[in-house]
């Protein structure tokens, strides 16, 4: 064999005799990159004193992996496996200490093997091998004040599994597992226990099923409507013959308009053409007749026209109003009510098209803005057309009649005598002059019963609407005489009117 180089001296040796080293190790058959990485690595890397390096030689003739123990990785832990007590006594000691140091005083005062092991072999310290059926039956919570700590408990189990023939870690770690799941098969009994009881109380107490009949019965109590007891005279109950109609909304239909009807004294309309100085009636006219002919080419909603024109008249009750920016208020309570009655509103943008141009965005929307504080945002405001409609179905008016009440409606907004009226008032004369101009006779028990006003309540507001029929106006309000001469609304506009009302 060839003879490895002798050890290398310290690092204070010269030059010298390092390269000749160098070379005599290069002559007898050394294998390197080259010369001056054995400089490189004699001169950069420190030796290391007390090793020899030919046991690196020794890699050939090393012993079989199979003898060798296994590297502690883990720790002590996987060192356990295979060995016996007395290798690894002085870990269980070590574990002792935490625990005796916190917890228990008679381990304080051992420091040597001897103590730890007579306290290990104590009878009443270690009980003998734990078995997994006690652990399963409950322990009350008086008995477990009393234990030993959980800390020593883990510990004396540790060591009577190495004293154990099954030397294994991994029955302990099944044993832990197993009491896991008796813990929780354990809990889980008892909350089936816990929610059993309550249902075979509630089966106890159970009612009886009602039968078919039963029920049939209970349901038609439910879906009758009450009984009501009606004035003289009145014909019929019109919410009683309604009341499974969820349209017709008979179950609150009756305080609805009694509610809609305290409502009016919150929105009063007084005399305000004298503050007005730039405005006249002719003009109020004008504006409300150019409303009509935008509700009627939007195709807009009948409520949506009587809303707007009580914006109108709110508005100029409170605020002084000029020539100019007069339509510009007919147009913003226009966008706002339709925007609070339609389905499907008009823009913005429709509202300026109508106007020809005459305002921006910015003006209209400043307006709309005006507006709505001075009616305090409160758009729920009672308006004739609802009472008519009310009043014509309690008294099963034909369709012709209920649109020539509405055609005295509508034609009365143009009139600034009627803005002071209230609106429940002014519906029920309309009705009433309809009525009389069909011959078909007066105001019956029925209509005074659901509107809740008699005929001398009425009879002032009939004569102004019947005298504004007769009343001839130029040609620029045609709007609503024209509307209402079409057959879609049976050309009510074109009846004869009455001189003498039989009232």
């Amino acid at each position: 064999m060839r003879m490895a180089p002798s050890k290398i001296v310290a690092q204070n040796t010269n030059a010298q005799n390092k390269r000749s080293n160098t070379n005599i190790t290069a002559k007898k058959g050394i294998t390197t990159r080259s010369k001056n990485s054995v400089l490189n690595n004699v001169l950069l890397k420190p030796p290391v004193l007390g090793k020899d390096p030919r046991i690196k030689r020794k890699a050939e003739a090393s012993p079989p992996k199979e003898k060798t123990t296994k590297r502690s990785a883990l720790g002590n832990i996987t060192n356990a496996i295979g060995k016996t007590l007395g290798t690894h006594s002085q870990e269980p000691k070590k574990a002792m200490k935490k625990a005796t140091v916190t917890q228990v005083k008679p381990f304080i005062q051992t420091s040597s093997v001897r103590p730890l092991e007579k306290a290990v072999t104590k009878p009443e310290v270690i009980p003998a091998k734990p078995k997994l059926v006690p652990r399963v039956k409950p322990v009350n919570k008086d008995d477990e004040k009393t234990e030993i700590p959980s800390k020593i408990v883990n510990v004396r189990r540790s060591l009577d599994l190495e004293k154990s023939d099954e030397s294994s870690l991994y029955v302990s770690a099944l044993d832990d597992v197993e009491d896991d799941n008796v813990k929780k098969s354990r809990r889980s009994n008892i909350q089936s226990e816990k929610i059993e009881k309550p249902e075979k109380e509630n089966e106890t107490t159970e009612p009886p099923v009602p039968t078919k009949t039963e029920v049939t019965s209970i349901a038609s109590r439910l879906n009758a409507a009450p009984e009501t007891v009606l004035p003289e005279g009145v014909q019929w109950d019109f919410d009683a013959e309604n009341w499974l109609d969820p349209f017709q909304v008979s179950h609150y239909a009756m305080d609805i308009f009694n509610y809609l009807k305290d409502r009016e004294r919150l929105f009063p309309i007084g005399d305000y053409m004298e503050k007005q100085v730039c405005l006249s009636r002719w003009m109020r006219a004008l504006l409300v007749d150019w409303m009509v002919e935008v509700q009627e080419s939007f195709e807009l909603n009948h409520e949506t026209l009587y809303l707007a024109v009580k914006l109108v008249d709110l508005y100029l009750t409170k605020v002084t109003v000029g020539k100019e920016t007069l339509q510009l208020l007919g147009a913003a309570s226009l966008f706002i009510a339709s925007k609070y009655d339609e389905r499907i509103p008009p823009m913005v943008e429709d509202f300026l098209y109508i106007c020809d141009g005459a305002y921006t965005q910015r003006e209209l929307i400043r307006m709309e803005m005006s507006v709505l504080k001075v009616v305090d945002f409160d758009l729920g405001i009672p308006i004739s057309y609802r009472f008519l409609r009310r009043y014509a179905r309690c008294a099963k008016v034909s369709m012709p009649t209920l649109t020539l009440a509405r055609y005295i409606l509508e034609y009365s907004l143009m009139d600034y005598s009627t803005i002071m009226f209230s609106d429940s008032k002014i519906a029920a004369a309309a009705l009433l002059l309809a009525m009389q101009m069909k011959d078909l006779g007066g105001w019956t028990p029925t209509l005074e019963y659901y509107s809740g006003y008699k005929v001398d309540d009425i009879r002032d507001i009939i004569n102004v609407l019947n005298q504004g029929l007769h009343r001839k106006h130029k040609e620029a309000l045609t709007t609503v005489r024209n509307k209402y001469s079409h057959k879609i609304f049976f050309e009510v506009a074109k009846l004869p009117l009455k001189d003498i009302l039989n009232i």
